[in-house]
Order: structure tokens, then C-alpha cells, then sequence
């Protein structure tokens, strides 16, 4: 008897053997289970390697904590962005370069805007939009490629038009039922009669300086008394000139 009570555990060995069973039952629970919650894991314990290869998902992920230093560079491809959602405030225009199909808007620089626009291609434009009353002064309607015009209304409301040139050795014709001709040698000082008509008309002035440079003159001569483009002009010259 007195040696069964000598193998009894003492009562320290009892409390040492409940701490024991107490730190494995968590894990004993888990391995039976099969669950593991993050109580038996240890911080900063889980690595790369214990995690299945394209297990890691969306849901697995807290909203907003993916950071560009977590994405490998030149990785993100077109695919991977929802359409029509990068925006010009997400773009650094300095690392642009010019679109290939625009090199020839090199061309249009002197063009303030697409409505203003004054040269094409290397061909200057003007409109012309002149309206006079009968006995006007002379009023200068183009300046251009070294032809210069000037239009005014005369009596009984024809209206006449007369060109010079800064240019010497230079050539003019008028293209006009009323026209008056050619001049093929048409110098600085020179004045041409291009029109003086009563009759509303429509016809051609053809100017080439001796330097290359090629005026063309399209338009329309209008007379009808205070009635001109609905005011009270009594003539009018109307058309688009183009230099190049």
C-alpha cells in the first residue's frame, strides 16, 4: 500500500501535465479537423513556398492595399486595363512622340484654328468679300503672292478693279466675259484694268510673278443699287484667292 502512494504524481507533475495538454490541444484539434486558423500560426511564418501556385484570389486580397511596388515592372499589358478607362491624366505627355500619320500638320502652323485657317499644303488662301457704294474710294481687296487688288464701285453701280505687282517681269490675265485681257509683261508702277462691268459676272484672275510664286483669283462681281448682300451697297467682287 504504502508503495502505490509512493508512485502517485505529485501535484506539481499534475498541473505541469494539464499546461501539456492544453498548448497540444489546439493543434491536436486542428490536425483532426483538418482546419488551421491563424491562432496556430505564427506571425510572419507563411511563405511563398506554402502557398499553392494560383490559389491567391481577388476575394483573398483587402481592397486598396496592392501598391505599384507589389507589381513587377512591365508586367500590367493592355489586357489587363478595363477599356476606356486610362485617361490624359494618367499619361506623362513629355514621353509622347508625334503620331505618324500627323507629320504633315508641320504644315499647318501658321492655322490658328481649323475656321481661320490660312495655308494648305504649302498654298496660301484668302477670301475675298468686298461691298461698295457707287463712287467709293478705292479699297484694297487682296495683297498676295506680289499682286495687289483694288476694287470700288463707279457710276451706275459697275464695279472696277484694278491690280499692281511689287514684282517686275510678272504676268496677268483676266478671265471675265468683261475683262480686259493679258498683260505678260507686267511690272511695278504698271496699273491693269482686270474688270469694270455693270453686268453680274463670274470669272478668273490668273497672276505668275517671275520668283514662281502663282496667284489665282475665283469670283463674282455683283451690281444692283442698295442692294448688295442686302444692304446699301451698290457693288460687289466675292471669291477665294490662293497662292502658291
Amino acid at each position: 500500500m504504502n508503495s502505490l502512494f509512493r508512485r502517485r504524481p505529485s501535484p506539481a507533475m499534475i498541473i505541469a501535465l494539464i499546461a501539456l495538454f492544453v498548448s497540444l490541444s489546439g493543434v491536436s484539434y486542428g490536425v483532426a479537423t483538418g482546419y488551421i486558423d491563424s491562432r496556430e500560426i505564427k506571425n510572419n511564418q507563411v511563405r511563398s513556398i506554402d502557398i499553392r501556385n494560383n490559389e491567391i484570389r481577388t476575394r483573398d486580397l483587402r481592397n486598396n492595399q496592392v501598391r505599384g511596388i507589389d507589381i513587377r515592372n512591365s508586367s500590367v499589358q493592355g489586357r489587363d486595363i478595363a477599356l476606356n478607362t486610362v485617361t490624359g491624366n494618367d499619361v506623362n505627355e513629355a514621353t509622347l512622340g508625334k503620331v505618324p500619320s500627323a507629320g504633315s500638320a508641320d504644315t499647318a502652323g501658321s492655322a490658328g484654328s481649323a475656321g481661320t485657317a490660312h495655308s494648305v499644303g504649302g498654298v496660301t488662301l484668302r477670301r475675298i468679300a468686298f461691298a461698295g457704294e457707287q463712287a467709293g474710294p478705292l479699297v484694297e481687296i487682296l495683297n498676295l503672292g506680289g499682286l495687289t487688288l483694288r476694287a470700288r464701285c463707279t457710276g451706275t453701280e459697275n464695279i472696277e478693279i484694278l491690280a499692281t505687282t511689287s514684282v517686275p517681269n510678272s504676268e496677268i490675265s483676266a478671265d471675265f466675259p468683261l475683262g480686259t485681257g493679258d498683260n505678260l509683261d507686267f511690272d511695278p508702277g504698271e496699273l491693269f484694268q482686270v474688270i469694270d462691268s455693270l453686268a453680274n459676272e463670274n470669272g478668273l484672275i490668273g497672276y505668275a510673278a517671275s520668283n514662281g510664286t502663282v496667284v489665282t483669283v475665283t469670283g463674282v462681281t455683283r451690281s444692283d443699287a442698295n442692294d448688295v448682300r442686302g444692304t446699301t451697297a451698290d457693288c460687289g467682287f466675292f471669291g477665294v484667292a490662293s497662292a502658291g
